[in-house]
């Protein structure tokens, strides 16, 4: 691929989704990388996402421009709490700025006691259909990946990962605080943080610009790679 030239181009770190390994950016790296240097967060070691935050900001660059999918939104958010002056540049990937319902809650918890039944792999299956659009359940090369992003996490951070979204705060009253370019992206079939989350997000930061990816649901840069890439370049340039 050749390089693409972005005047005063940001190093970008990549936050991964629960259960999610750098697989997920799989297909956005080879544009990301041509413009500069890219990291992809390490957040399977803690169980609350101040903790999770702070550790991503001990390893990443002193300043950089942030790409947050779902899990990686909330942790996108505490890192804006913790350092909000080492954020260059905001993309929002399929997240929301809210903290669980208490129906969400118990939800997790009875995903938590059923890891501890089953492999990872067995738990990514049958989180598979709300994480992809409807037209995509079917798609086994796509399950593949969910299965190999379970594995390479592993059951244990799993549970942590959860545990640590149970326990985020909402972040809808400090989004005006929020100063940089920011995107936010959705896929129009999104059953996990739908468009209306995620218009709520973009409404909440001045400036903000929203995108939203047809025929696509949860799993953005794995079911609409193109597309989300191009979102994202468009981003970098701003």
């Amino acid at each position: 691929m050749r390089r693409i030239f972005v005047e005063n181009a940001f190093p970008v770190l990549c936050i991964p989704g629960l259960a999610c390994s750098p697989r997920l950016f799989a297909e956005q790296l080879p544009a990301l990388w041509s413009i500069g240097p890219v990291t992809i967060a390490q957040h399977t070691q803690h169980d609350s996402i101040p903790k999770m935050a702070h550790s991503i900001l001990a390893s990443a660059p002193e300043r950089f421009a942030l790409v947050g999918l779902s899990m990686g939104g909330y942790l996108g958010f505490e890192i804006l709490r913790q350092a909000p002056a080492r954020v260059a540049k905001l993309a929002l990937l399929d997240t929301s700025a809210r903290a669980d319902t208490a129906e969400q809650t118990e939800s997790r918890r009875a995903q938590i006691r059923l890891a501890g039944t089953m492999t990872a792999r067995a738990l990514a299956d049958t989180m598979f259909p709300r994480l992809v659009h409807r037209s995509r359940h079917g798609d086994e090369r796509l399950r593949e990946v969910f299965g190999l992003m379970a594995d390479e996490v592993g059951v244990a951070a799993y549970v942590r990962q959860q545990t640590a979204i149970i326990g985020r705060p909402d972040s809808r009253p400090t989004l005006d605080q929020i100063r940089c370019p920011t995107l936010v992206l959705v896929g129009d079939g999104d059953e996990l943080t739908p468009p209306p989350i995620a218009a709520e997000i973009a409404n909440g930061i001045r400036g903000a610009h929203l995108v939203t990816i047809p025929e696509c649901g949860h799993a953005s840069t794995l079911e609409r790679p193109a597309a989300v890439t191009a979102a994202l370049l468009d981003w970098l340039r701003r």
